[in-house]
């Protein structure tokens, strides 16, 4: 491996694989994100080692398991509360931090709003960052502002519609939407350090997560004017049980859809904009998600993403790497792989000094072809009490007291669809035994206890107790 790379990582929240045309989807338009990946490796069982968006980004920028959350503090005035969403703390290292003390010149660009409530503690380490305003959760314009003859267009929360519409402002260019915004000024900053090499550019979108509206020319491609309205901004976090959800439910894909081409797009000026400078051969990208989502295509027809239906469309994520070189350009790499193993690979490639351990594995002898890399029997994954595990034969997730469970059989039910976790002790008792060994024998469950005089979420950590149980109904 040549000195002075020049790494780039992008990430999409929210991006399932099912919907990108490199994992086999046949009718979503991912034209660039298709040729990046018959340029680079296309990684078939990657997975979230923790979830949702801040755990994985804690396990992203520091290179260690968030997993299995020993402690939970949540941040004040943020507007999500769930164990494991809190800040890197003050004394655990940082990946942009290595790299910048080895000379490496670092960015971070992001348009995701959890990153920047106050307290998260994330841009330790970058020389250059920039929040992009304007996703729908951000707290930035006036809700009270909306055009009320607009809101009534759309169903569901007022409130979040009313976000949406005045931070996304839907009715304006393409060009003025957040995730348009965020890739313009990662182009600006791969322009600016060209030739101030080598550099370490981090690249976090919202989009396509929720809010599902996407620009008007992108619904088309997939769903027609007549069924657009009213537009439902999201999906309950549930079994689907509403009828008038359902009858959105066609609209709402096809905005999804439309979302992912247009990450497609702005993905795409942004490699093309490395290739035009000449930075091809001397530039690592690596594209992935933290996670997908569910519509209600599954075995208990969820939508949405809950912490307790650990099905494929929230677990299945998409995670390309194009090598400076062309390694194995086109190929496909069915290992077990963690968002755990980008930032050992961002390590490895930089040959940076880490300040601390790096956990996970780099990719980059499986993107090579070359010894270095530990094959994995199985993974594990937490969201907030429940836990996830997964191996070449089952695929299983309960409550972090082991209740609950699914279980299902990946050689004859790679869908998922037929829980068998009451026929099948000794497979849940291994995953069981495994799960508990990753966590060092405890997993905490962290209970709702009340609110404080600000009206702000307290939680207090309950004691998981494991029962001898293996079997179970769903």
């Amino acid at each position: 491996m040549s000195q002075g790379w020049n790494i780039v990582v992008v990430v999409a929240d929210t991006f399932r694989s099912g919907y990108l045309g490199a994992y086999g989807n046949d009718w979503v338009h991912t034209p660039n994100l298709d040729r990046f990946a018959a340029e680079g490796v296309r990684f078939t069982n990657a997975h979230p080692e923790c979830l949702p968006t801040i755990p994985t980004r804690r396990t992203l920028h520091s290179g260690r398991r968030a997993f299995p959350f020993p402690t939970y503090a949540p941040v004040p005035w943020d507007n999500v509360y769930i164990p494991g969403w809190q800040p890197m703390s003050a004394d655990e290292p940082a990946v942009a931090e290595a790299l910048a003390r080895g000379g490496c010149h670092t960015g971070f660009f992001a348009d995701v709003p959890h990153y920047f409530v106050p307290g998260m503690n994330f841009t330790r380490g970058f020389r250059q960052w920039e929040f992009v305003r304007g996703q729908a959760e951000d707290r930035y314009r006036a809700a009270a502002r909306a055009d009320e003859a607009l809101v009534s267009r759309y169903q569901g929360n007022p409130n979040r519609v009313r976000a949406h519409l005045v931070n996304v402002q839907p009715h304006r260019p393409e060009e003025t939407w957040p995730t348009a915004r965020l890739f313009r000024s990662a182009i600006e900053f791969v322009e600016q350090n060209a030739g101030n090499t080598p550099f370490y550019l981090y690249v976090d979108g919202f989009t396509p997560h929720e809010t599902w509206e996407a620009p008007l020319h992108y619904y088309d491609l997939y769903g027609r004017r007549e069924d657009r309205e009213p537009v439902l901004l999201n999906l309950p976090y549930r079994p689907l049980d509403d009828a008038a959800v359902e009858a959105r439910l066609e609209s709402v894909k096809a905005n999804y859809a439309g979302l992912v081409t247009l990450v497609d797009t702005w993905f795409g000026k942004l490699v093309a904009t490395i290739d035009r400078l000449g930075l091809k051969e001397s530039t690592l990208v690596i594209f992935l998600s933290d996670h997908g989502t569910n519509f209600a295509d599954n075995a208990e027809r969820v939508t949405g993403k809950p912490a307790g239906y650990m099905y494929p469309g929230t677990m299945d994520i998409p995670l390309l790497v194009r090598h400076p070189s062309g390694a194995n350009a086109g190929t496909a790499c069915d290992e077990l792989v963690y968002t755990l193993d980008v930032p050992a690979t961002v390590m490895a490639a930089s040959r940076a000094q880490a300040a601390g351990e790096i956990e996970g594995q780099s990719l980059l002898p499986l993107v090579e072809g070359t010894p270095g890399f530990s094959p994995r029997e199985y993974l594990t994954c937490r969201y907030g009490n429940f836990v996830w595990y997964k191996d070449a034969k089952s695929w299983y997730f309960s409550d972090v007291d082991f209740e609950g469970p699914r279980l299902f059989d990946l050689e004859a039910d790679p869908e998922c669809r037929e829980n068998i976790a009451g026929r099948c002790p000794d497979r849940i008792a291994l995953a069981r035994e495994r799960i508990l060994a990753d966590a060092g024998g405890r997993l905490p469950r962290y209970e709702h206890r009340g609110t404080d005089a600000l009206g702000r979420p307290e939680y207090a950590e309950q004691q998981s107790q494991p029962t001898q149980q293996t079997g179970g109904t769903a």
